[in-house]
Parts: C-alpha cells; structure tokens; sequence
C-alpha cells in the first residue's frame, strides 16, 4: 500500500499532523482501537469528565480552527483562561498575569483530552486520502532512497515518501529510526484529577511553587477546576491511594483552600515525568514531533503546545515545498527540523531551569527566586513579551 505520508500515533499531535495533511494520500496508525465520537454535544456535556486536560495557547486554538476542528462555538465544555496568578514558595513571591493588559482575549483555553481527541476523530475520518488504521501496531522500518517502509504487527507493509512518528514519549518510530536522545526522569510524578468548588474560580488559572512539587489548578466550565499536582514519586503515590474526602482536605490545604469546600468528580491518575529529547528530529524520509521528539516539565502546560507547534511547521515545510521536491525531501525536513530546534530548545531549557530554580533548597537561592518573581511582576513590559511568546 502506497501513500504520500505515513502518520504513526492516534492522539492528539498525531491526527492533528494527519488532518493538516489534507490534499495527500495520508496512512494514519493508531495503536488504539477506534472508538466512535459522541454522537452529539447534548450526550458529550453530560460524559463523565476527563482527569487529563490541555492548556492550549490562542496561537494552537486558531491553528485547529484552520484545520476545522475548533468551532467558532468552541469545543464542548472548553472554558477560557483570563488571568494567571503564581505564588511562589515564600510570603510575598508572586507573579499575575491578565489577558486585557496582554492585549489578547484569553491567556489560554483548557479542554478535555477526549473532547479534543473526537473533534479530531471525526475530521479525520471524514478526509478523503486517507486510510486509518486502527489498533495497529510497528514492528519495523526499512529506510530506502526514495521511500521508507513500516510493516505493522498485523503483517502489512506500507510504503511512504515520508513517515511521520507521533507516537509519544514511548515511542516506538524513535528507537526504530535510531533516534534515542537523551532521557532523565525527574522523579516526579503528575497527579491529576478534576474537583467541583464552592468558590467560582473566575477563569484564574492558579500555581503554586512549593519548593520541589508544584500544583496547579486550571478552570473548567461553572465551578469545576481540573489539578495538576507534581510531587516526588512516593508523594504522588501516597496522594493517588488517598480517599476522595482525603484527597481534597491535602489539595484544599496547600491552596488555602482559595476556592472554598472541594469535591473530587473523577479519580486521580499518575503520570511519570521526564525531560526526553531525541538525538535528532529527523531522519532520511522519516520526521518525529510532538512527546515523540522532546518531552518537557509540565510546570507551564507546554507539552501539547510544543507538539502543535512541530505540527504547524512540519506541515508548512511538507505543503510549501517546491514542484521538484518529494514530501520527504531531506531538504524540506531540514527546513522543520531549524523552524523548531531553536523553540524547542529555549522551552525545555526554561522548563528545566524553573523546576531546578524552584526545586533547590539553597536558602540564597530562595531569596533571589522570591525577589526575582517580585521584580518580574513590577515590569509590565516584560510580562508582555513574557505572554506574546507563550500565547503563539
């Protein structure tokens, strides 16, 4: 079977890539078994609500619209950021940010995993050229002059001008394209769940630095917010086997309970985290993005951001490409891999370098991070340029 683009990964990044590639034969490969879109936004705002969230920028948010997956009426249950407020570990340490003063509408929009993942689901399926492949899986990769083939578990072999690996931070495409990087788990571990709140939470984004763990909690729509709770290993596991009840009374406690009386309405889950990033982005006929390229912290909602990003300029570089160049052109998968080193870079250095800042118990340390977020917030200027770049 022979196709223009091969796309292995059926999250988000992945069939984002696969839609933005409309116009050429696309192979799409999810490894999980298809399950078919809410059928209505009447049966989808009354689902059981998804633990794991995204923070998208309002750059990624017009991107999806341009792909046809983000309705001017908005994804169901999405709700909009209007200002960001960080405490840091100290009386005093505090930094805000306001999406007026920033001259945007909206700092960011928080959406479920499942409603973002249908809204692709059914876009996707409706796009002529492409073949999906469902609960399939790579086994191998054979990388030829002109073309680069995948035969999948179930014994059939697609070939391609270019294979696109968006299969996420255990991916399979990388150590098959002899990609592995560098790899550090941060011994820490994402806890995530969603809560109800007596308080309206007012579309505040809210974060607070508490030496090392960092916890989150991000607005849903009505007085729902959903936490992102990074803590050493044991921390998390302990937190996950707590009760509901219990499980509010810590998050509750390590807010001041901001937002009021808490109510758990979903269980939490883990997620292990880890700096990754590959040796290099691309590989003759062969491009990784998203989780399968760099992972960073989770302590500014980067992730999925940085993957839409690789999505944008892969497809710009794969579309605009000259009459004489292939899909997978060496040439045009140069130009995504320079488009993105810089950004990549420069994000997962930052991530790293605020969990080391906030990590450290260096008491000189501590004074100049509680005096830094201060001056930052003294600065209007800075904070701008601060918000343009993460608003992209």
């Amino acid at each position: 079977m022979k196709f223009d683009a091969i796309v292995v990964g059926g999250g988000v990044v992945g069939a984002a890539m696969a839609r933005a590639l409309r116009g050429l034969r696309v192979a799409l490969i999810d490894a999980e078994p298809y399950t078919a879109p809410t059928p209505d936004s009447t049966q989808a705002t009354a689902a059981p609500w998804d633990a794991r969230v995204y923070a998208l920028s309002p750059g990624n948010v017009r991107f999806l619209q341009d792909l046809g997956v983000w309705p001017e009426t908005g994804l169901p249950r999405a709700c909009p950021v209007h200002a960001m407020s960080v405490q840091g570990d100290t009386v005093g340490s505090h930094i805000s940010f306001d999406a007026l003063r920033s001259g945007v509408s909206e700092l960011a929009w928080i959406v479920e995993d499942r409603a973002l993942r249908e809204a692709l689901s059914i876009r996707v399926q409706q796009q002529d050229d492409l073949r999906y492949f469902s609960g399939a899986r790579a086994v191998s990769l054979e990388q030829g002059t002109n073309s680069i083939v995948l035969t999948l578990a179930q014994g059939q072999r697609l070939e391609a001008n270019v294979l696109i690996g968006a299969d996420g931070a255990n991916s399979s495409i990388r150590p098959l394209a002899g990609l592995n990087g560098r790899d550090e788990p941060y011994g820490q571990t994402a806890v995530v769940a969603n809560f109800s709140c007596a308080q309206p939470h007012q579309q505040i984004a809210r974060q607070w630095f508490t030496g090392g763990p960092v916890l989150a909690l991000l607005p849903l729509p009505g007085q729902r917010v959903s936490m992102v709770w990074s803590l050493p290993d044991a921390d998390a596991s302990r937190m996950c086997s707590l009760t509901a009840q219990e499980l509010c009374i810590e998050v509750m406690r390590a807010t001041n309970a901001c937002l009021g009386t808490m109510a758990c309405i979903t269980a939490p889950r883990a997620v292990p985290l880890r700096r990754m990033q590959a040796a290099r982005s691309i590989a003759p006929h062969l491009a990784l993005i998203g989780d399968a390229a760099h992972c960073v912290h989770p302590l500014a909602g980067q992730g999925l951001n940085l993957g839409l990003h690789d999505v944008r300029d892969l497809s710009a570089a794969i579309l605009g490409r000259s009459v004489v160049q292939g899909v997978g052109d060496w040439r045009v998968l140069r130009r995504y891999e320079r488009a993105r080193k810089e950004a990549v870079l420069v994000t997962s250095s930052m991530m790293h370098g605020l969990y080391g800042l906030f990590s450290t118990t260096d008491p000189l340390v501590k004074r100049a991070r509680q005096h830094g977020l201060n001056w930052v917030d003294r600065l209007p200027m800075l904070k701008r340029q601060l918000m343009q770049h993460a608003i992209r």
